[in-house]
């Protein structure tokens, strides 16, 4: 039996074996737009935000000029 998925950049049908150099993608350039748009924050996996929560107000630094 043989897997088709579609390629997640065009939607074109890509055979899921071993001997599928680019899988899921169809083309090594569908799956460099897909890296790009990664790169660029087009793609982001849902979870919790990182946020950076230093306690020390920058604002309270003594000058020692």
């Amino acid at each position: 039996m043989v897997t088709i998925v579609k390629c997640p950049q065009c939607q074109k049908d890509v055979t899921w074996d071993v001997n599928a150099e680019w899988k899921p993608f169809c083309t090594e350039r569908c799956k460099l737009i897909d890296l790009g748009d990664w790169a660029e924050g087009n793609h982001k996996i849902a979870g919790k935000s990182e946020v950076n929560n230093d306690s020390e107000d920058t604002d309270s630094f003594t000058d020692y000029h």
